[in-house]
């Protein structure tokens, strides 16, 4: 089982809002995740409450292997270490 970061969309149209979420790799953007790690607001105005994350748990998934996206990984990029 391959797993991935990447975001899930679930906003209305035109008012994007996302979730980060662990997902196998071969159930799509928009199948069941395994767990929602946190969330992206890309309309929030100040950056800081723009990616809300469990650090704890992202670090738990890239440990056991999990991937993140490319867009994931700039998101969080010096948040995360």
């Amino acid at each position: 089982m391959a797993v991935v970061i990447r975001l899930q969309r679930i906003g209305k149209p035109k008012q994007p809002y996302y979730r980060v979420v662990a997902i196998e790799k071969a159930r799509g953007s928009v199948g069941r995740p395994i767990e929602i790690l946190g969330s992206y607001n890309p309309r929030m105005e100040k950056v800081a409450e723009k990616v809300q994350l469990n650090a704890g748990r992202y670090a738990h998934w890239i440990k056991v292997g999990a991937k993140p996206s490319p867009t994931v990984a700039t998101l969080l990029k010096g948040r995360v270490s």
